[in-house]
C-alpha cells in the first residue's frame, strides 16, 4: 500500500506539535511548582480545590473578626483599668475626708474630685475607631450626657446608650461579644455621679453623706472588678479560637497543596524524556522531508 508524502508529512508535523505542547506543559509545571493548571488536568482535584479554598476564604473572615474582637476587648479592659484607678483614688480621698476636720484639706479633696470626675467622664466616652466604646451597640452617639453647674463643674451623667452587645463571630458555630454590658456601662454613669455626691459632700463638710457615698463607690469597683475579669476571660477565648483557626488553616493549605504541588523530581525527568522525543522528532523529521522522488525510484 502506497502513503502519499503529504500524509507523512502531516503526521510528523502532528508528532512534532503534539510533542512541543507536552513540553510547554512540562516547563510550567517546573517553573510554577503546580501540577494543575487547567481544570481539564484534573477535574476531581480542582473540584477539592474549590471547595478547599471556600473554606479557607471564611476562616480569612473569621481571622479579621477575632482580630477586631481582640482589639474591642483590649480597649474596653484598658479603660475599666483606668476607671478603677480612678475608683481607688475616690474611695482614698473617700476614707481621708471622713477624718478631716479642716475646711481647707476638703476643699483640697473637691477640687481633686472635679479632676477626677473629668477622667471619668472623658473615659465613659472613650472612642475606638470612631465607636464609642462603652455605649453598647449605639455607637455613634455618646453614650453619657454630663450637666454642668454655672462654673463649668460636671454635676450629673445620664446615660444615653443601650444594654445591647455586639456580637462577632468567630467561627461557623462560636462567636463572641466583646463590648462591655449594659450594667456596666451604665455603672459608669453611677460612678461619675458618685463622684460629684462625693465632692458636694465634702464641700457641705456632710461626714453621713460622705461615708455614705464612699460605700457607693466601693460597691462600684466591685463592678469594674467583675468587668475587667470577665474581658479577661473574653480575651482568652478569641486567643484560644485564633491558635484553632490559625491550626485549621494550616491543615487547609497542606490539603490544597497535596491536590496541586508537583512532584518536581518527576516531573524533571519527564520534561527531559520530552526534549529528547522532541529533538529526535525534530531530527527524524528533517531526514524524511529531504527525500525526494529520485529516492523512492531508487
Amino acid at each position: 500500500m502506497r502513503i502519499a508524502s503529504s500524509t507523512v508529512s502531516d503526521n510528523v508535523v502532528r508528532q512534532i506539535q503534539q510533542l512541543g505542547a507536552q513540553q510547554a506543559k512540562l516547563q510550567t509545571r517546573v517553573s510554577t511548582g503546580q501540577r494543575i493548571t487547567n481544570p481539564s488536568d484534573d477535574a476531581a482535584a480542582v473540584g477539592r480545590v474549590i471547595n478547599l479554598e471556600s473554606e479557607r476564604r471564611g476562616l480569612t473572615q473569621f481571622a479579621r473578626n477575632a482580630d477586631r474582637a481582640l482589639e474591642i476587648s483590649q480597649a474596653s479592659f484598658s479603660g475599666l483599668q483606668q476607671l478603677k484607678a480612678l475608683s481607688d483614688r475616690a474611695t482614698e480621698i473617700g476614707t481621708l475626708a471622713a477624718g478631716a476636720t479642716s475646711d481647707d484639706a476638703r476643699d483640697a479633696y473637691a477640687a481633686e474630685l472635679d479632676q477626677l470626675l473629668e477622667q471619668a467622664a472623658q473615659l465613659g466616652n472613650t472612642r475606638f475607631r470612631n465607636d464609642y466604646l462603652f455605649a453598647g451597640t449605639a455607637v455613634d452617639a455618646p453614650p453619657f450626657t454630663l450637666a454642668r453647674d454655672a462654673d463649668g463643674r460636671i454635676t450629673g451623667a445620664t446615660y444615653a446608650g443601650n444594654a445591647d452587645q455586639a456580637s462577632i463571630p468567630l467561627s461557623e458555630s462560636a462567636a463572641v461579644t466583646p463590648g462591655t454590658t449594659g450594667a456596666t456601662n451604665q455603672s459608669i454613669g453611677d460612678f461619675v455621679n458618685q463622684l460629684a455626691a462625693l465632692r458636694d459632700a465634702l464641700r457641705a463638710g456632710d461626714g453621713a453623706a460622705i461615708t455614705a457615698t464612699r460605700e457607693q463607690l466601693i460597691a462600684t469597683e466591685d463592678v469594674f472588678v467583675d468587668a475587667l475579669a470577665e474581658q479577661g476571660a473574653v480575651q482568652m477565648r478569641i486567643e484560644v479560637n485564633q491558635d484553632l483557626q490559625k491550626d485549621r488553616a494550616d491543615n487547609l493549605e497542606q490539603l490544597v497543596s497535596a491536590d496541586t504541588d508537583d512532584d518536581l523530581a518527576t516531573t524533571i525527568v519527564r520534561l527531559n524524556q520530552s526534549q529528547v522525543a522532541y529533538q529526535a522528532a525534530l531530527q527524524s523529521s528533517a531526514n524524511i522531508m529531504r527525500l525526494s522522488l529520485l529516492d523512492y525510484l531508487k
